[in-house]
């Protein structure tokens, strides 16, 4: 299998480190949907990252599908299984996306020339970032130091939660730090020392 796509994306990145966590072999081709766009098109006419072409040249887009696939390839999952503990890895899960979502939002609003960008719209996108970063940070200094934030193991709601941070200050530093939301700060660092994670840089 391939997995096509930059690391530098979150989408990228948590569908990578998932599929590594759970043993899934595949070959990573760094493609950027900007630089590369003719090699990517090729492979996927969607030019959707991240992208994963089956050994049988099936093509799945989104990370959340991709994860999906390789969690029945793997047999196991990486969500929790009861439902009030999966309930919770869920709603971390969804809100770490978001927090990735505001910030690729502010990063492609700032690839327009300045008389283009529309400052109510980026005002609405940093309320939301941030509202996003304030729910996670408060999560996280109530949990547990010595366990991950569902269990003893890491789950999706880890990579999830460290992968959108790590993104953040790529693109949106000057937005969210770690001076306001030290617990996300401490946490991403924790998920970065993983192997996993140590072996799929997003730069």
């Amino acid at each position: 299998m391939q997995l096509i796509g930059m690391l530098d994306s979150p989408y990228v990145r948590r569908a990578a480190i998932s599929l590594r966590m759970l043993g899934i072999p595949f070959d990573h081709r760094p493609l950027s949907v900007f630089r590369d766009f003719d090699t990517f098109r090729a492979l996927n006419p969607l030019v959707k990252a991240p992208t994963l072409v089956c050994d049988d040249g099936c093509i799945l887009v989104d990370s959340s599908l991709i994860i999906d696939y390789a969690e029945t390839l793997a047999g196991r999952s990486l969500m929790p299984s009861g439902p009030g503990a999966r309930r919770d890895a869920l709603r971390l899960v969804g809100v770490a996306l978001v927090a990735s979502e505001k910030a690729v939002q502010h990063f492609y609003e700032h690839k327009r020339a300045p008389d283009k960008q529309d400052a109510g719209w980026l005002q609405r996108v940093h309320g939301q970032l941030h509202d996003a970063c304030a729910l996670l940070d408060e999560a996280l200094r109530t949990a547990p130091a010595d366990r991950w934030l569902c269990g003893a193991a890491p789950t999706q709601a880890d990579i999830s939660v460290g992968v959108a941070w790590t993104f953040t200050q790529i693109v949106a530093a000057d937005v969210v730090s770690a001076r306001d939301y030290p617990a996300f700060a401490a946490f991403a660092t924790r998920t970065e020392r993983l192997s996993e994670f140590a072996a799929l840089k997003p730069v």
